[in-house]
């Protein structure tokens, strides 16, 4: 034939100095066989001019035929698929569905080398990155199996292993008694946080003290996750958890608590206790649950008896206000009358040691008067009546009239000897004397006046 000059036809395409076979188009100097096919499975170089000349017209680039003057109509989309997977189907081993002696990247290599590929993606999938506010769980088959710490880490890849990061980190609030429209729970840590719209509970809120009333409160719990592995796998349903012992332990510390304490000085205690009671609740349960902080919202009455129960309140703040007034009288008057009577009991017992004492002198006083009367009986008598005449003649105007006076009419000043007479100035306080006889003598013992004072006139 004219298309073959000089080369075997079929597989090899003949030429001046041999042809190529197989897949190859003739080379320079010789025409191609009638078989060479080109790299998507198409004839290569067939029906060439003698000597290695291409046909006329242009080639496309799926080694097709000759274009028309506008480039042609493009090749059918049939075809172009064909053509793919007979090429991949050559890069296929051929165990795998490539065809005998392969082609590509030479069979078996091109399998070895994508299957490697994918291995090597397959165990990069493993790495995972765990947040600063999270903690990873790893499952094996499904199963707890460790938890990681923030940073990178690696797993066996999926389905071996999986991961699971919840945040632990992130407080959560668990309300009881009434449900909020929500609140900035930073703001709510702070003291600042604003309830949007808040709805009681009635069948949460209303609580037995133990004095047998009737309180409503609410109150708040944060909490964060301690340990995420039994958080996730040991209880069911955490938040409900923790709401349901919290509601539990508040009405075991309100039954214990009277009413008044619970609304005015008790509210730290409560949330004390309320705290430590639901902690060791959860610690039992397993939960993996910390409690950060228990909030009371609002301790009041019932509504239906406020108004009478503030009555009774203001009532007994009167009663508290006029027993601490009777308790501050009690306090003044009694100190000073116990001060009163122990004034009048040492006046008394000192009136009693002088009456005492003035007894005993008056009597020492007697005896030693009555010795010195027995000793000289005469003349005590004598000085006795002196002193005493002495004494009462002192402060009693008196008039002393001679009767051996001739001749003289006395003058008897009578009108002025009825006048009291000024009271003498004070004198000073003499001492006693030793001498028993200035004291005077007791008032029975009446001496006779001397003769020579029978003519004296009073």
């Amino acid at each position: 034939m004219p298309w073959n000059n000089g080369g075997p036809g079929g597989a090899r395409g003949g030429g001046s100095g041999g042809g190529s076979g197989g897949s190859e188009g003739g080379s320079s100097g010789g025409g191609s066989g009638g078989g060479g096919q080109g790299p998507w499975g198409v004839p290569g170089g067939g029906g060439q001019r003698p000597g290695g000349g291409r046909p006329n017209g242009p080639q496309g680039p799926w080694g097709g035929g000759p274009r028309g003057p506008m480039g042609g109509p493009p090749p059918d989309l049939d075809d172009l698929i064909a053509r793919a997977q007979t090429f991949v189907r050559g890069l296929m081993p051929p165990g795998f569905g490539g065809r005998p002696g392969g082609g590509g990247f030479g069979g078996g290599r091109g399998a070895l080398l994508i299957a490697l590929v994918l291995v090597g993606g397959w165990l990069a999938s493993g790495f995972y990155r765990v947040q600063p506010d999270e903690q990873g769980v790893v499952l094996r088959f499904g199963a707890f199996n460790r938890t990681t710490m923030p940073g990178l880490n690696y797993h066996v890849p999926w389905p071996v292993e999986s991961v699971l990061k919840p945040a632990v980190t992130r407080v959560n609030r668990v309300e009881v008694g009434y449900r909020s429209g929500g609140a900035d729970l930073r703001g709510q840590l702070q003291g600042g946080g604003r309830e949007l719209a808040t709805r009681d509970v009635s069948e949460e809120s209303l609580m037995l003290t133990g004095d047998e009333n009737i309180i409503d409160i609410n109150f708040a719990v944060f909490w964060h996750i301690r340990d995420a592995g039994a958080f996730l796998f040991n209880t069911r349903g955490p938040a409900y958890t923790v709401k349901s012992a919290a509601e539990s332990v508040m009405r075991e510390v309100i039954g214990r608590t009277p009413i008044q304490p619970a609304l005015t000085d008790a509210r730290a205690r409560i949330e004390a206790g309320v705290l430590k009671g639901v902690q060791a609740i959860l610690d039992q349960y397993g939960s993996g649950v910390e409690i950060t902080q228990v909030q009371l919202q609002k301790v009041d009455p019932p509504a239906a008896v406020i108004d009478s129960f503030r009555d009774v309140q203001r009532a007994n703040t009167d009663a508290d206000r006029m027993r601490n007034e009777a308790e501050s009288y009690r306090n003044d008057i009694v100190p000073r009358a116990r001060g009163d009577a122990a004034r009048l009991v040492a006046e008394a017992e000192g009136a009693r040691q002088t009456s005492i004492a003035e007894a005993g002198g008056q009597a020492e006083r007697f005896l030693s008067v009555l010795k010195a009367y027995e000793v000289a009986k005469d003349v005590t008598m004598q000085r006795l009546y002196i002193e005493t005449m002495q004494d009462i003649l002192t402060h009693t105007p008196t008039v002393i009239v001679d009767d051996k006076l001739k001749g003289v009419v006395p003058f008897l000043p009578l009108n002025d000897l009825g006048r009291t007479p000024a009271p003498r100035p004070a004198q000073p306080a003499q001492p006693n004397p030793p001498a028993p006889y200035q004291a005077n003598p007791p008032a029975a013992y009446q001496p006779p006046p001397p003769a020579s004072m029978k003519g004296a006139t009073r």
